[in-house]
């Protein structure tokens, strides 16, 4: 519902202890605990047999860059804290049960800083010169199925000054492991729109993007629920839908609602859709979206208007990090710091100037924030030697197309 304004020789095997089976359950995706970790640029660490014994255990998110040491010797400067800057590496080691072959299994990143590149199982899976933005990785077909599977990640931030503020270092946000049904929703794929509503009625469009990745046609049955911001169900369709072999279909359940809460700054109400694959009485996949029904829009001559209330934007600018905390900031802070903003009379965000990762954006649409999402304030002119602008040509199209999905 975000608004958008677009302006180890030891052999891998040999470490149960840190070797993580895999939950299959669709509600625990967290793919955060037991990596290992080395500051230093470790050659043939995308390896799977690489020597990894020696290396740091810890849990995601993680900022290596806070955690110092401080030096006026740093490239980083003073607009990077005079924090420590280079290569670091990630491993984690995971098995899963054979009931995963024939399903699709994806990572997805909220955030690696920066110029990242991610093997699994020794495949090189994509590079990302981007630290601020999401990004996924297909696995299905690099997998082993009651053995030791291995992803590894680099992340490079040598070269400096780059982000002009305080950009951390690492997978400093969360990652998850998504194993589902051949047939699936797409990523990112499901969008609500509320187009004008009131105070009396709203119409809900749930834009479903779902994905068969079987070799044949697939029938089933779409089940699209709303529930109300007190958790009760407020009206359930369901569709008997088809999709071809290899193709991704969109659908577009639409539900007619009586006397909505509507989202505003003073009471942030928000339903849930929750969008149900089913075959056969069976429910493959499930997927539940925030959604806020309101209506928001700019006019020329009066400025912004939600839900028929015009008023003024009293906004500020935030940064990614949490000061102390560095990049890998607890949802906690993000609170605390909120709340103050807040009852100092705040009402509006600009994350400049980079895309948040996606909790902060729930947690605003909890707290009644409107949100400036912003993608990168640098384009073809550089602002710092090692900025967006080495990768605007490249990647801007791309990273935007991402920000705009996810966000």
């Amino acid at each position: 519902m975000k608004t958008l304004f677009l302006c180890a020789t030891l052999a891998a095997t040999t470490l149960p202890v840190l070797a993580q089976e895999v939950s299959l359950s669709p509600s625990d995706t967290t793919f955060d605990s037991k990596w290992l970790f080395e500051k230093s640029d470790a050659h043939g660490a995308e390896k799977t047999d690489f020597n990894d014994a020696a290396w740091r255990k810890l849990d995601l998110p993680h900022d290596w860059s806070i955690e110092g040491p401080f030096s006026e010797k740093n490239k980083t400067g003073g607009a990077g804290a005079f924090l420590p800057s280079g290569v670091g590496w990630y491993r984690k080691h995971f098995t899963l049960p054979p009931s995963v072959a024939g399903k699709s299994a994806r990572v997805e990143f909220d955030g690696v800083m920066q110029n990242s590149d991610v093997w699994i199982n020794g495949h090189h899976l994509g590079h990302r010169p981007n630290g601020y933005v999401g990004f996924t990785y297909d696995l299905t077909s690099h997998l082993n199925f009651d053995q030791d599977n291995v992803i590894s990640v680099r992340a490079d931030t040598s070269a400096q000054p780059a982000s002009r503020w305080y950009s951390g270092a690492g997978i400093y946000r969360h990652v998850r492991l998504l194993v589902s049904d051949a047939l699936h929703f797409a990523e990112n794929g499901v969008f609500v729109q509320t187009p004008g509503p009131s105070a009396s009625k709203a119409r809900i469009i749930v834009e479903t993007n779902i994905s068969n990745e079987s070799p044949v046609s697939r029938h089933f049955n779409l089940k699209t629920s709303l529930l109300s911001p007190d958790g009760t169900t407020a009206a359930t369709i369901t569709s008997n839908e088809e999709i071809a072999a290899s193709s991704t279909g969109r659908f577009f359940p639409t539900i007619e609602l009586a006397n909505p809460e509507l989202w505003n700054l003073e009471r942030p109400s928000l339903y849930h859709i929750v969008s149900e694959i089913q075959d056969a009485g069976k429910t493959l996949s499930t997927m539940k979206t925030p959604c806020g029904i309101r209506d928001a829009q700019f006019k020329s001559d009066t400025g912004f208007w939600l839900n028929g209330k015009n008023f003024k934007l009293y906004g500020v600018c935030l940064h990614h990090d949490g000061g102390a905390f560095g990049a890998a900031v607890p949802l906690s802070i993000w609170q605390v710091r909120l709340e103050t903003l807040k009852s100092l009379g705040v009402n509006a965000i600009r994350t400049a100037h980079n895309p948040p990762a996606p909790e902060f954006l729930d947690l605003c649409d909890r707290m009644g924030f409107l949100v400036m999402d912003e993608f990168f304030d640098c384009w073809r002119v550089a602002k710092n030697t090692y900025d967006y602008h080495l990768y605007f040509d490249e990647w801007s199209k791309r990273d935007a197309r991402d920000i705009i999905l996810r966000d």
